[in-house]
């Protein structure tokens, strides 16, 4: 959606310079759903995840090399273990809570080397100091030993990107003109990571 709207029981109000690009992501929505080459799957708490995410990989997992899971981003970084969580009302004459959060387990290595071994993953590695991006998406390769690390800086998340596999970096990166005509920079990484995919079926084949 963007960023500003306005909305009310009977109306949404979009901003015109986003109409466009808004009615062309709808468009695409719909024709995914209506062509059932979409599945959203909602959760509502890390558990939830965690249990989509195991029973997406056992299904997924199956279909070896063909398969292909993008992890965008961590659901949380940390979160309160169910068996912490107050099983009734907290009484406001207790005085505010003190909460401690704990740490959420890291699943990438499990996915990788447990539940979809043979598959296609690619991991993201978001930083906003540019000198620390490239070293730690190389961190991450060498530590979980998958296939590709999306790299990008905050601020220029939306044009901006780098993909780094075990022996190549790919920089792309959309032109001012190009965002202006609504080009997303999502069609330009899908377009890249399908031919990265092809080519790791291939080498698959090939062993």
């Amino acid at each position: 959606m963007p960023d500003e709207t306005k909305s009310s029981s009977s109306a949404i109000t979009v901003k015109p310079n986003e109409s466009t690009r808004l009615a062309r992501v709808l468009r695409a929505y719909h024709s995914a759903s209506s062509s059932n080459s979409l599945l959203s799957i909602p959760f509502f708490s890390l558990q939830d995840y965690l249990y989509f995410l195991k029973s997406i990989s056992d299904v997924l997992g199956q279909l070896e090399q063909k398969s292909m899971f993008l992890l965008a981003a961590a659901v949380s970084d940390f979160y309160i273990p169910r068996a912490e969580m107050p099983e009734h009302k907290m009484q406001s004459s207790e005085g505010p809570p003190e909460v401690k959060l704990s740490s959420v387990p890291k699943m990438l290595p499990v996915l990788i080397h447990q539940w979809a071994p043979e598959a296609f993953i690619v991991s993201f590695k978001l930083e906003t100091d540019p000198k620390l991006l490239l070293l730690k998406s190389r961190k991450a390769l060498d530590t979980y030993q998958h296939q590709v690390v999306v790299a990008n800086i905050l601020e220029e998340r939306r044009r901006k990107v780098t993909v780094i596999t075990a022996d190549s970096e790919t920089e792309l990166e959309l032109s001012e003109e190009q965002m202006k005509d609504g080009k997303e920079l999502e069609d330009v990484l899908v377009q890249d990571l399908v031919a990265k995919h092809g080519a790791f079926i291939q080498s698959a084949q090939g062993r």
